[in-house]
């Protein structure tokens, strides 16, 4: 479980919750104000807004997988470089002491289907240049479909303010057109702010965290993968197993090293990332 972005957004709704309702004059509370920004025709106009131009803008089957989004953002998959590293580093000695067709029972085991399908090309004798072409298609299909799951949310970021801008403008106009009224100002304003409110809200406080959460995400499982990748053709070139270590050590960024060590880790790297 992600302890962080279910803590930042608890974070952020108190934050906003006590911006409305802490009155500085009195140094108390009001819970009326919270009425102020309740406005049902700001949220159809924003709310709204929003997904419908969502519908136009993408298929139906993005939207299906949102909830699998969400359980990347609260429950994400575990990948861990070092422990990437050691399971390669264990094929290369099982390889380097037994041949090359010992691995395909050990490969049974094997929960990473990236790495049992690219160590069976090697069992099999694939030429190396053909199965490096493969699994490097199989990073950049990885990188441009993680790349389109994002997509959704930058567009809904832009799509939140903009229609938040829409909700004013209403507002405005019905407001320039009953100035005459004065009962009826106080309804424009309150449509005119509160769409804007609502859009910024929307961008800043749950689309861009979601996309933003969804890059970390892929960035670590394609290091890993990048790792795999290389492991994977050190194997069939014949690396030292020792040597391999180190060579798939040095794709791991600092700051990862040093956490591991922090940890009673091991290994070390360069300062360069695996993308």
């Amino acid at each position: 479980m992600d302890l962080m972005s279910i803590l930042g957004w608890l974070l952020m709704i108190g934050t906003v919750c006590f911006g409305i309702l802490f009155d500085t004059n009195t140094n108390s509370f009001i819970v009326e104000n919270l009425g102020n920004f309740w406005d049902p025709s700001s949220v159809a106009v924003v709310v709204g807004g929003v997904f419908t131009a969502l519908m136009v803008s993408f298929p139906m089957n993005v939207f299906g997988k949102i909830p699998r989004h969400l359980k990347i953002i609260f429950a994400p998959k575990k990948y861990d470089p070092q422990k990437y590293i050691d399971e390669v580093v264990e094929l290369a000695e099982e390889a380097r002491s037994n041949g090359l067709l010992s691995l395909e029972a050990k490969l049974e085991e094997t929960k990473d289907e990236f790495l049992k399908n690219g160590m069976m090309l090697v069992v099999d004798a694939v030429d190396a240049e053909k199965v490096r072409s493969i699994l490097e298609n199989e990073l950049d299909y990885l990188d441009d479909r993680h790349a389109r799951d994002r997509a959704f949310y930058d567009m809904a970021a832009g799509y939140g303010p903009a229609f938040g801008m829409i909700g004013t403008l209403m507002g405005l106009i019905n407001m320039l057109k009953q100035l005459s009224d004065p009962d009826a100002i106080a309804p424009a304003m309150a449509l005119a702010l509160v769409t804007t409110f609502y859009g910024s809200i929307l961008a800043n406080g749950i689309f861009l965290p979601i996309s933003n959460k969804l890059k970390i995400r892929h960035e670590e499982e394609y290091l890993c993968k990048m790792i795999v990748m290389e492991g994977i053709q050190g194997i069939q070139a014949g690396d030292a197993p020792r040597f391999l270590r180190e060579k798939l050590e040095q794709l791991i960024p600092g700051y990862i090293v040093k956490k591991g060590q922090a940890k009673g880790g091991k290994g070390g790297g360069g300062d360069e990332g695996g993308k």
